[in-house]
C-alpha cells in the first residue's frame, strides 16, 4: 500500500518506470492518430487534455504528471478494447467511441481516489501522513496507470488480442484504484493496522500496513471499477471475474511487497506499486485461461 517517503538512492526506480511507460505510450497514441485521424480520434485527444488541464487545476498533480496522465488517458481512449469479441483483425480496425473505451473505468479510479485522499484530511495532518499538497507526481501516474497505458497500447498498435488486453487494463485500473482506496480510507477509518508479514501493530501510513476496514474499502473501489468496464467495455462476465481477481491479488502483492522489500530498502513506492500491477495483470491473464 501507498508508503509517504522514499529513499532518495531509489528514485532512479521512479524515473525507470516513467522513461519506459510515457514515450511508449505516447509513441503508440502518436502513430495510431496520424494513421487513424477522424471524428472519434479527435474527440479522444480533446477528452484526455481537457482532464489532463482539470487535473493540474485541481492541484491533484504537478503539471508534468499531468501531462503524463494526459498521454495515458489518451491511450487508454483511443484503444479498441469494447471490441475484444470481434476477429482481432477486424477489432483493430475500429474505433471504439470515447464512452466504450477505457476512459470510463479511468474515471471511476480518478473519482474514487480523489475523493479518497481528501477524506479525513484534518486526522491524516495530524498524523502526519496526508499526501503532498503538490499532487501527485509523473512518476507516481505512470507507477499506478503504467501497465494499463502499455495493454492499451498493445491493443492500438495489434500486438495482442483485444480481449486480453481489455482484462489487463481493468484489473491493473481496479488494482490501483484498491490499492490508494485502501490505503487512503484505512488510514482514517482502520484504527492501528497490521503489518501483513507478522501481524504486529505498526503506525498508520507505515509500509506493508493493512487493516480490515482499508481492505473492504480497496476492494469495494475495485469492484466499482470493474463493474463500470462491464457496462463500457462490453467485458465479459469471465473477463470481468479475472481482472477483479487480479485486482484484488494484486493487492495484497503490494501489502507483501511493501512488508518486505519496501522496508528493507530495496524497492521504493513507484516500483512497488508498478510490479503490484503487473502482478495483478499476470494473475488476471493466468485466471482468464482458465
Amino acid at each position: 500500500m501507498m508508503g509517504r517517503e522514499d529513499d532518495g538512492r531509489l528514485r532512479w526506480q521512479s524515473w525507470l518506470v516513467l522513461t519506459v511507460v510515457a514515450p511508449l505510450c505516447a509513441g503508440a497514441t502518436l502513430r495510431y492518430a496520424v494513421a487513424t485521424w477522424n471524428g472519434a480520434t479527435r474527440t479522444g485527444l480533446v477528452i484526455s487534455l481537457a482532464l489532463a488541464l482539470l487535473v493540474w487545476l485541481a492541484g491533484a498533480a504537478t503539471p508534468l504528471a499531468a501531462l503524463t496522465g494526459g498521454v495515458l488517458t489518451a491511450v487508454l481512449s483511443l484503444a479498441p478494447l469494447s471490441l475484444a469479441g470481434l476477429p482481432w483483425s477486424e477489432a483493430g480496425s475500429r474505433t471504439a467511441a470515447w464512452y466504450h473505451s477505457a476512459l470510463p473505468p479511468l474515471l471511476a479510479l480518478f473519482l474514487l481516489t480523489f475523493s479518497a485522499t481528501r477524506f479525513g484530511k484534518a486526522k491524516k495532518q495530524r498524523l502526519g501522513i496526508a499526501e503532498d499538497g503538490r499532487g501527485r507526481n509523473a512518476a507516481q501516474v505512470a507507477a499506478n496507470l503504467g501497465i494499463a497505458g502499455l495493454a492499451a497500447a498493445a491493443a492500438l498498435v495489434h500486438l495482442l488480442p483485444g480481449e486480453w488486453c481489455a482484462v489487463v487494463v481493468v484489473a491493473s485500473l481496479a488494482e490501483a484504484t484498491a490499492d490508494t482506496v485502501a490505503s487512503e480510507l484505512g488510514e482514517v477509518l482502520g484504527g492501528e493496522p497490521l503489518l501483513l508479514t507478522t501481524g504486529r501493530r505498526v503506525a498508520p501510513g507505515s509500509n506493508g500496513a493493512v487493516s480490515v476496514a482499508g481492505t473492504l474499502a480497496g476492494t469495494s473501489g475495485a469492484v466499482v471499477v470493474v463493474l463500470v468496464a462491464v457496462f463500457t467495455l462490453e467485458l465479459s462476465p469471465h473477463g470481468a471475474l479475472s481482472a477483479g481477481v487480479g485486482a484484488i491479488g494484486g493487492l495484497f502483492v503490494d501489502s507483501l511487497l511493501g512488508a518486505t522489500a519496501e522496508r528493507r530498502g530495496w524497492l521504493n513506492n513507484d516500483a512497488v506499486n508498478f510490479v503490484s500491477t503487473v502482478a495483478a495483470s499476470v494473475l488476471a491473464i493466468v485466471v482468464f485461461i482458465l
